[in-house]
């Protein structure tokens, strides 16, 4: 009956022709695009494009060529605002995910008086975390004192009402994650910016495990900044070049880490050192753009335009859907347990199947050719990403895991991680 659910829905699938457009090894079960998504032959082709432009026009590449350099961030920034909810000018393709934060949070927290703490949670990434409590630092304020991190009630969800009480009149900056990236819980967005508005104080997500996976209203529900990378659902490609947002109405507050492209692209060139913003998130930029990290994305954001949000994450749903059914009826007796949230309004883009021996079977599904991701100390992160997995897959994907676990294939291996987990 699966098998012919799985055929029945690749049938009527109409993102079916997608897959051909990435480069995933015949026998190979990719679950793991939620840390980094597999090449496309646009992302190829786009690289080199760019590569021929610096052949062919050496430093006139940055206004001459195929695709100018100057004002290439600006350009990925308007095709990558759909995917968000935003408007062109308040996203900027740039930095790393950290700097991004670290620009972000110098810009945004400005503690005064009696608000003077960052809200953020116990579950989120630790970079995240990091950058935080260095900002903090940064201002001569101990992070023991002023990061409040909301716990999780069961070690795995951070409940919506939990992070409502901890706003406090204290606090002046949040940082939460979109989606957690171990559980894969999606955070109802749109309620916790409200409530943080209510109280006065400025809210930014962490979009590294949404975007590309998960449609948003950025603009229309008013969060203050994001930030992500763009490695991942994106397919820009190891350390492409990541992004962030900023809401329109923050744009006349000067960035917190001042750089020359950050200027008016009419005046960046004057070379005054009087710095003059641009008027858009533009402004949030430092330092020369990473071209050739960058150009991957000028073909995946094409496939994403052709395939659209809506599209993609109805596939998503259904996808994570099929797979959790399958873990249940085909894995009950093995001792797994799904840890992210059942209802679809919760649910990333990962399913996260807990396990004690997670960090061997891990090594088990690799030898069958099933790529996953684990996560310290028990966690299988399993993405079906949409543009390049079928319903097919998912079935063979648990069918192997099955025969993993029938035959005890994971026990010739240690229970510990790699180096890269």
């Amino acid at each position: 009956m699966k098998q012919a659910y799985s055929t029945e829905m690749d049938g009527k699938d109409e993102l079916k022709h997608f897959k051909e457009e990435f480069y995933v090894k015949k026998g190979v079960l990719y679950m793991d695009g939620n840390s980094l998504g597999v090449l496309s032959k646009n992302a190829e082709k786009a690289l080199a494009e760019v590569l021929n432009d610096w052949k062919e026009y050496g430093i006139d590449g940055w206004m001459a060529g195929k695709h100018p350099w100057f004002t290439l961030s600006e350009e990925l920034g308007g095709k990558m605002a759909p995917l968000i909810g935003a408007h062109n000018d308040e996203v900027i393709v740039t930095g790393s995910t950290t700097g991004n934060l670290h620009q972000l949070v110098s810009t945004f927290f400005q503690p005064a008086g009696t608000k003077t703490k960052i809200l953020a949670d116990e579950l989120t990434f630790p970079s995240d975390i990091y950058a935080l409590k260095s900002q903090l630092q940064l201002k001569s304020l101990s992070p023991a004192d002023h990061l409040i991190s909301v716990k999780s009630r069961d070690g795995r969800l951070i409940e919506e009402e939990d992070i409502i009480s901890a706003m406090t009149e204290e606090i002046a900056l949040i940082v939460l994650p979109s989606v957690l990236y171990r559980s894969g819980q999606l955070l109802d967005i749109q309620q916790l910016t409200a409530e943080a508005h209510k109280r006065g104080i400025l809210i930014g997500f962490d979009l590294c495990h949404s975007i590309g996976a998960v449609p948003h209203g950025l603009s229309h529900w008013e969060v203050d900044f994001a930030f992500w990378c763009n490695y991942k659902y994106l397919n820009g490609g190891p350390g492409s070049v990541a992004g962030l947002y900023v809401n329109r109405k923050h744009f006349k507050t000067a960035p917190g880490l001042a750089g020359w492209f950050g200027s008016n692209k009419e005046k960046q060139f004057d070379m005054s050192h009087e710095f003059v913003p641009s008027d858009s998130a533009g402004a949030y930029q430092m330092g020369t753009p990473h071209v050739l990290s960058t150009a991957p994305l000028i073909g995946s954001l094409e496939l994403f335009a052709e395939a659209g949000m809506d599209r993609l994450r109805k596939k998503s749903l259904q996808l994570t859907r099929f797979m959790m059914e399958l873990i249940e009826s085909e894995l009950s007796s093995f001792g797994f347990h799904i840890g992210n949230p059942r209802e679809d309004v919760r649910r990333g883009g990962h399913v996260c199947l807990e396990h004690p021996e997670a960090a061997r079977i891990c090594k088990a599904l690799k030898e069958n050719q099933v790529v996953p991701d684990f996560r310290a100390p028990n966690v299988i992160r399993l993405a079906p990403v949409p543009l390049y997995t079928s319903f097919q897959d998912v079935h063979d994907t648990i069918a192997r895991l099955k025969k993993i676990m029938s035959e005890k294939q994971y026990e010739k291996f240690p229970n510990v991680r790699e180096v890269i987990a």
